[in-house]
């Protein structure tokens, strides 16, 4: 290893979406910042395709204390109720930030920001432009980075996370050549995103792939709730190559139903109060309900219907899904969409503190990589919403670590470069890998799951992590290493739904009967950890 290869820094932030760019514009300034990103910056990742909008209250009659409550019975009251307090107090001020800084939103005629109402929300609280909300914020953040003191390494891939004793201490990763830079902080944040791409159907982007849960995991963090998986009521069924690309909930927020093949408007069995705005669960559920009960369109979905919606509607306030279709050959202004459920969003993630702290020194995580915000079901809104609140949050503690010098043990690199060797003499294709690995988790660990199909699935994927992958050169090497992350992902998901007894928000049981309603569950987060796992008990009151 050469000296080229190392990397020093105070704040290093990993990932470079709409959390881990926001924690790296708050920490620029305070020491050297150095944002690695397995993509470019602003171009992959989540955050930019999100086309719904962002929660914030804004007007006189809605409150903080009620997007609190609305929150947490969203999320079948699983969240951390301080972060949540954190999440609807400081999201105003960061979408003052996003406005400050240039970002283009819809506004009223009476120039205040416009609101759509969102599933679960007693009140029109999702901030919007047009359904292209994530890249409008995404434009603004990096353009907001350009001009900050932060160095950017792009297209190298973070594969595992390095330590000085118990302590966090950087990261190791692999350039787009397949040589190894070894990244040395005083404060490492997490900002990977999610990993619903463990799934066959999902509307993640590729990046999507639980890197931050499993190195979290290998290095010894604690993680919460990684059973919490939202499946998104809504992706495209066709054409094939389509299949779970996002159609955003502000179709129904502007006013869409759905109807089954029969033409019935079926949310009025499943929630007859608020129909379509039903919280996602509940409506992923009904969809999924619906098509098992042969009530389904023939490609597999059902029917999202905007036409009696003005063409002027459509074509302003959804520009994005009106171009997605008639791509596909539909009309959504004269015909309408076919959906069905898309893993979507992992709830759960690596367990944090109002600072971003995880359960390791040195490490911080925000956005989708870190647990305990959105419960076990995340309210459409919340998300955008949560990566600039505990972004900004993460490197602003990050940044505040006392700048010490960081010991690299160099065994922690031998392990890596001998890990490296086994997938160049490997025999497995990465690629078949995680094809095996996205159709066990659809099938046995989706939006209804019981013990066998659990352990099925488990099955399935310790047979995987056992699997020689192969490397066809070192350029191939950061695959496997992302492919055996999936694999962990998986695994972590997996022994988590079977910890957690019970039907909760988007984790629903059909082998165990339940007597007891969300509010009044007698178990609280579930935990996993290298050295430990279980689920929180608690009193329930009488």
């Amino acid at each position: 290893m050469h000296a080229d290869d190392v990397v020093d820094c105070h704040v290093l932030v990993i990932g470079s979406g709409g959390a881990g760019v926001r924690a790296a514009i708050e920490a620029a300034g305070s020491g050297d910042t150095v944002l690695v990103t397995k993509t470019i910056a602003g171009k992959g990742g989540c955050t930019t395709m999100a086309e719904g909008g962002y929660n914030a209250v804004l007007r006189k009659d809605d409150s903080c204390e009620i997007h609190y409550e609305d929150t947490l019975k969203g999320g079948a009251y699983l969240n951390d109720p301080e972060l949540v307090k954190i999440l609807v107090q400081e999201s105003p001020l960061r979408m003052d930030d996003l406005i400050r800084w240039g970002a283009v939103f819809d506004f009223t005629d009476t120039c205040e920001i416009a609101q759509r109402a969102f599933g679960g929300q007693r009140f029109p609280r999702t901030c919007y432009a047009g359904d292209r909300t994530g890249h409008e914020m995404m434009m603004t953040l990096v353009e907001q980075l350009d001009s900050a003191d932060v160095t950017k390494l792009q297209e190298v891939t973070v594969i595992d996370l390095l330590k000085d004793g118990d302590r966090v201490s950087g990261a190791i990763a692999l350039d787009e050549n397949g040589s190894i830079v070894v990244l040395k902080a005083d404060s490492t944040i997490l900002a990977t995103g999610g990993g619903a791409r463990v799934y066959d159907v999902s509307t993640n982007s590729s990046s999507g792939t639980g890197d931050g849960f499993a190195m979290g995991y290998r290095a010894g963090a604690e993680l919460i709730d990684m059973e919490m998986i939202q499946f998104h009521p809504t992706g495209a069924v066709y054409p094939y190559d389509a299949r779970g690309r996002l159609i955003t909930e502000a179709v129904r927020g502007e006013g869409g139903v759905l109807k089954n093949r029969l033409g019935e408007r079926f949310m009025k069995k499943y929630d007859p109060d608020r129909m379509e705005l039903s919280t996602r669960d509940v409506v992923a559920r009904a969809i999924a309900t619906e098509i098992a009960n042969g009530r389904g369109t023939r490609h597999g979905g059902v029917y999202l219907d905007v036409t009696h919606l003005s063409r002027e509607q459509i074509e302003t306030r959804l520009p994005v899904m009106l171009e997605q279709f008639l791509k596909f050959g539909v009309d959504i202004r004269t015909e309408p969409m076919e959906v069905a459920p898309t893993a979507h969003h992992i709830m759960g993630g690596l367990k944090i503190t109002p600072e971003c702290k995880t359960t390791l020194p040195s490490l911080f995580a925000c956005g989708e990589s870190a647990g305990g915000v959105q419960g076990a079901n995340r309210l459409g809104g919340n998300a955008l919403a949560d990566t600039q609140v505990f972004g900004k949050r993460a490197g602003e503690f990050a940044a505040r670590a006392e700048k010490r010098v960081k010991k690299i043990d160099p065994a922690q690199i031998t392990r890596q470069e001998e890990r490296f060797d086994r997938f160049l003499a490997g025999t497995k294709n990465p690629a078949a890998v995680r094809t095996e690995l996205q159709q066990a988790m659809w099938n046995c660990a989706g939006i209804f799951r019981d013990e066998a199909g659990l352990r099925n699935a488990l099955t399935v994927i310790n047979r995987l992590m056992q699997a020689p992958l192969k490397a066809v050169s070192v350029k191939n090497l950061a695959d496997c290493c992302i492919v055996e992350n999936m694999c962990l992902t998986a695994s972590l998901i997996c022994h988590s739904a079977l910890i957690r007894p019970e039907s909760r928000g988007a984790h629903m049981r059909i082998d165990i009967a339940q007597e007891w309603d969300a509010a009044h569950s007698p178990y609280g987060h579930t935990f996993i950890a290298k050295n430990r796992e279980g689920i929180e008990k608690r009193k329930v009151a009488a």
